[in-house]
């Protein structure tokens, strides 16, 4: 019996990373997104913080923090952040840049 929970423990330690990759690749295309939108300059992106989160409208959900650095001039350089639920875009937060 206590293997059966290993391997289940196993499985959803294994699962969360697979996850957490896809969030990280949703995270860079909804980036690259926004940045298009809005005539800027993508340069990269990187997690700031991922964990399990609960409300009423969503349920369970892993609520994950992106930080990307992105350029309004081409020279200068500002990070912004996209907040994600799940897999949905939730919020994203631009400091004033350079034009």
């Amino acid at each position: 019996m206590a293997d059966i929970y290993l391997l289940l423990g196993i499985f959803l330690v294994f699962w969360y990373f697979i996850y957490l990759r896809k969030v990280a690749e949703t995270a860079r295309l909804q980036a690259l997104r926004y940045c298009k939108q809005q005539g800027l300059q993508y340069i990269s992106i990187a997690r700031k913080s991922a964990k399990l989160s609960f409300s009423k409208r969503h349920g369970i959900f892993v609520k994950s923090d992106f930080e990307f650095e992105f350029s309004g001039d081409g020279e200068s350089s500002a990070q912004g952040v996209i907040q994600l639920h799940g897999l949905k875009l939730h919020h994203v937060d631009l400091p004033a840049y350079r034009i």
